[in-house]
């Protein structure tokens, strides 16, 4: 069992890791904007839970007991999100903040209870994988839309920002997941594209929005 802060850090850490399962101490102290010697002092107490590896001023490494114990907080999180909005009629862009508080409940049946009603997603309503009760996620072969080519043919997959302000955005434009882009221009100086959506409207996004849609290339 882990405390409410706890199983934040194992979020923030899994979120941050490397291709390695390494984190800098310094990101980590600024994705949950506390003091370092705080979180000094939780890193040590992670290692002693075998959670992480951790030698002074230098990146702290996630061991496969702490990713997996991370990737049941994430589940949790995902699980709740895809609830809300199959079982509750939720938008999408209403669900973090209910999930942060649920995903801290404890008991693992609640959770198994809730992956049988929704008929054992893989994604959460963002797009994002959700880990299996093993702690297995997955994989996507997703890009970035500011990654394609003009006149290239993509289906947006997920969003690479959940935030009520970016959600909100996307539906002011009606886009959803599964819609179909194409990419009509792109310019050179700064990135910035106009798409067509669905084959009826057209938007001009800036780099930024482009990073932030995650799309699959047609095979």
């Amino acid at each position: 069992m882990y405390s409410v802060v706890e199983e934040n850090y194992l979020k923030a850490l899994l979120s941050l890791a490397n291709s390695d399962d390494e984190v800098s101490i310094n990101e980590l102290s600024k994705r949950l904007k506390i003091k370092m010697p705080t979180v000094n002092s939780m890193m040590k107490r992670f290692v002693e839970k075998e959670l992480i590896i951790y030698e002074s001023y230098k990146p702290v490494k996630m061991t496969a007991l702490g990713k997996r114990e991370a990737a049941m907080v994430v589940r949790k999180h995902r699980l709740t999100e895809m609830f809300l909005v199959e079982k509750m009629d939720f938008n999408w862009e209403e669900v973090h903040e209910i999930a942060e508080q649920i995903e801290h409940i404890k008991s693992p049946l609640f959770f198994e209870k809730m992956d049988a009603l929704l008929g054992y997603p893989k994604f959460d309503p963002h797009g994002s994988p959700i880990p299996d009760k093993n702690g297995e996620v997955t994989e996507t072969a997703y890009v970035s839309l500011s990654h394609c080519d003009p006149q290239e043919e993509v289906t947006l997959k997920a969003v690479a920002d959940s935030s009520e302000g970016f959600l909100r955005f996307l539906n002011g434009r009606s886009m959803l997941l599964g819609d179909q882009i194409r990419v009509v221009a792109k310019e050179p100086f700064d990135g910035s594209m106009q798409v067509e959506i669905k084959g009826k409207s057209t938007e001009m996004f800036s780099q930024l929005i482009c990073d932030k849609l995650m799309v699959e290339k047609a095979k």
